[in-house]
């Protein structure tokens, strides 16, 4: 790979300020959580004392969870040992629910840590649980920004959270 240095740029990205400014009233997974139920109105497939599973609603394959503090923190610093001992214990126990569910033939499993690396929601951290399949890439993502889902986000919800009651 190539590398073109530009070092003029970091005056530019230094203008840029910390995105964690948003409020709990902003935040979808506060919203969410609020109700505290497991419905297809909130997504949430799975509540544990500290942390939820809820799923995206814009997935980047079937089966794509997120995994959050109930706490609107943005910060892996601010995470508590029993949040993050929780948070470990429902990727384990996600990754059960949908190789049940759809048989994978893997995961991404990871965070993304402000918006520059991707987050959609910066202020609360939450942790993405993707399951995969080889040859689960093709053409349209690239050519349109169209991705191809073959299941309903109802359907997905159905079998995800009943996926969850029969393990608990």
């Amino acid at each position: 790979m190539e590398r073109l240095w530009s070092p003029w740029r970091s005056k530019y990205i230094g203008t840029f300020k910390n995105e964690l400014t948003a409020g709990e009233n902003d935040c979808f997974f506060c919203c969410a959580i609020e109700s505290n139920s497991i419905s297809l109105d909130t997504l949430i497939v799975y509540i544990a004392e500290h942390s939820f599973v809820i799923m995206n609603k814009y997935p980047y394959n079937n089966g794509h969870l997120l995994i959050a503090p109930k706490r609107h923190i943005g910060s892996l610093n601010d995470l508590v040992e029993a949040e993050l001992n929780e948070i470990s214990k429902l990727q384990v126990l996600s990754t059960n629910v949908l190789e049940i569910i759809y048989k994978p033939h893997g995961f991404n499993i990871g965070a993304n840590l402000g918006r520059a690396a991707g987050a959609g929601v910066p202020d609360h951290i939450h942790y993405h649980v993707i399951p995969r399949w080889n040859g689960d890439t093709n053409f349209m993502p690239i050519v349109s920004e169209t991705k191809i889902l073959s299941q309903s986000l109802e359907d997905s919800f159905n079998l995800i959270s009943e996926g969850f009651r029969a393990l608990i």
